[in-house]
């Protein structure tokens, strides 16, 4: 054992404050990143906008670092500024007033469209599905209990309108156990014997079937209300897997019944609704808006591809706070907020270009997609992207860059993620893009005999005949189930 003093040469990657804070920006999606500017500007005196005079000093005084225009002569902007305060002070506000008093009043009749108001304070949300059910309990009488456990019940519906009564997990891992319409009765203060009525008048409200505890009591309760036949309710309460399955003949031959019989009852029995609340949500979907990052435009016979700065605050520095700091201490604030407003600038910045720069090579890597369509999309993987001449970036970069990042294109508006697939082989040409063979089967099930509806395997043979695309029966099962597409034997088409 000894203490010796030894001299080593090293490199190793350091992740600065600034590089964590480029990284960080680069990810963030356009709604964040203008947040994020937000508040930056909100605890940082040494940034401003160009749509915000600055805190101290003249505009003609501030930098325009984002964008890289060269600012006007400051001299000329001074002196612009005084002319237009002397003017100002030169105006006679009290005679100006007295005048404006004079003025008759401004009819309260609208004469055109410049006094109505404003297209935002005519807009309406659709009513969500605990909304509707509310309305309905203040038009009806319900004594002080019976609307309290009501409203416990509403509370308890899950997305389809069913009423979930399953427990729920502690923080210890361990499941708590489910409840029953009784215990929800003691917490609302009614008596569990009334619990089952209210429960049942709650169910007969529109939606019909709704806070239902699963599909046969929703189904049941729909078909009472809408009078169907004791037959049709039969078959709901007996034979419900059957009925799923599409497996008349099982139900025809349980109950002994002809097999005509069996199929008009199913016919009615398949138009009531096993969703309650489809037709309701709690989010608008109108008011769910993308803002693509970039725009691909087709110019002549070029692709061109433009950034959106569109609601983005254009950054500048705003250097005249540093002629107004006197004292050592204001001067150390203001140098170390200066540094920090630089490199958010040029982070932004930096971010800008390197979307654009993935964009331009995925356009002209899927080229065949802009001019011909999703069927003509290649197959491609964030590797291909990295690697290429005018990029020469790490994959983890391109998968920030593309992650919650949206292009408008002339084919609509996609993810930079959705242009990275997978490839499937063909038996004679090129590989082809996984979305591609979604696309046709996607047509190939549209163009089928809805009565006979073709199996995966079906599919499977037509894919090879037609588009040479060799693909195992498990892949075309996968992407139909990605695609929301039922499998052939729930996709037949009885009546």
């Amino acid at each position: 054992m000894e203490i010796k003093q030894q001299l080593k040469l090293s490199q190793q990657l350091v992740m600065t404050p600034q590089l964590q804070q480029a990284i960080r920006l680069l990810q963030l999606s356009r709604m964040e990143l203008v947040d994020e500017v937000r508040r930056e500007m909100d605890a940082n005196p040494m940034l401003a906008d160009e749509d915000v005079e600055p805190r101290q000093g003249n505009a003609g005084e501030r930098q325009a670092v984002a964008s890289g225009e060269e600012g006007r002569n400051a001299p000329d902007l001074d002196l612009t500024r005084r002319a237009e305060e002397r003017k100002v002070r030169e105006v006679d506000w009290e005679q100006f007033l007295e005048n404006r008093a004079m003025q008759p009043p401004i009819p309260s009749g609208r004469s055109g469209f410049e006094e109505l108001p404003p297209i935002e304070a005519n807009l309406t949300r659709p009513r969500s599905l605990v909304e509707h059910l509310r309305w309905q309990l203040q038009m009806n009488e319900y004594s002080e209990e019976e609307q309290r456990f009501a409203e416990v019940v509403i509370g308890n519906l899950d997305e389809n309108g069913y009423l979930d009564l399953s427990g729920v997990e502690r923080e210890d891992g361990t499941p708590t156990p489910d409840t029953t319409i009784e215990d929800l009765a003691q917490e609302a203060g009614l008596e569990p014997e009334d619990a089952p009525e209210v429960l049942r008048l709650i169910q007969e409200m529109d939606p019909v079937g709704i806070a239902a505890r699963d599909l046969r009591e929703c189904l049941l309760v729909q078909a009472e209300v809408y009078g169907l036949s004791d037959l049709e309710r039969q078959i709901v309460d007996r034979h419900l897997d059957n009925l799923e399955k599409h497996n008349f003949q099982a139900i025809s031959r349980e109950m002994k019944l002809p097999l005509d019989e069996v199929y008009e009852a199913a016919e009615q029995i398949q138009k009531l609704e096993s969703r309650p609340a489809r037709n309701f949500t709690d989010t608008d979907e109108r008011s769910i808006g993308i803002t693509p990052d970039v725009y691909v435009i087709k110019d002549g016979d070029e692709f061109v591809v433009l950034d959106n700065d569109k609601g983005m605050q254009r950054l500048y520095i705003n250097d005249s706070l540093m002629k107004l700091a006197s004292d050592p201490k204001a001067k150390e604030y203001i140098g170390e907020k200066l540094r920090s407003a630089q490199w958010l600038i040029r982070a932004i910045e930096q971010r800008r270009r390197t979307i654009i720069r993935v964009t331009e090579c995925i356009v002209r890597r899927q080229r065949d997609f802009f001019e011909k369509g999703v069927a003509y999309l290649k197959p491609m993987i964030l590797r291909d992207v990295a690697e290429d001449e005018e990029v020469k970036m790490h994959e983890s970069t391109i998968s920030r860059v593309t992650t919650n990042k949206y292009v408008q294109t002339p084919r609509g508006l996609f993810e930079l993620k959705y242009f990275f697939n997978s490839s499937i082989q063909r038996v004679s040409e090129d590989d082809i893009a996984s979305e591609a063979v979604k696309e046709a089967i996607k047509k190939i099930i549209k163009d089928e005999d809805k009565t006979n509806p073709l199996s995966d395997q079906a599919i499977v043979d037509l894919l090879k005949q037609k588009e040479g695309i060799k693909i195992a029966r498990r892949t075309v099962a996968k992407y139909r189930e990605m695609l929301g597409i039922l499998a052939s034997p729930k996709r037949k088409k009885h009546f």
